[in-house]
């Protein structure tokens, strides 16, 4: 599944209620979601692994503890 900035305009708790059926698709079906975001929260909450890009060009690479580093992530997140 391709989730393309799905939190962009929507209140913090529907992102939540977002969060959660998106975690919980993927531990049950094992359905694999590409999730294009900015939002650090949300990142940090979802993600296992991430990539990042800068001008259409891959840049980073970032493992599982990494993306669940906040600082890490922040570092790499240009808004």
């Amino acid at each position: 599944m391709l989730l393309d900035e799905p939190s962009e305009g929507i209140q913090p708790s529907i992102i939540k209620d977002i969060a959660r059926n998106v975690c919980t698709l993927n531990e049950q079906t094992g359905l694999a979601v590409l999730l294009v975001e900015q939002n650090l929260d949300l990142i940090v909450s979802i993600a296992h692994r991430g990539y990042v890009m800068e001008k259409g060009r891959l840049v980073s690479s970032l493992g599982p503890s990494e993306i669940t580093s906040r600082d890490e992530v922040r570092r790499h997140l240009t808004i």
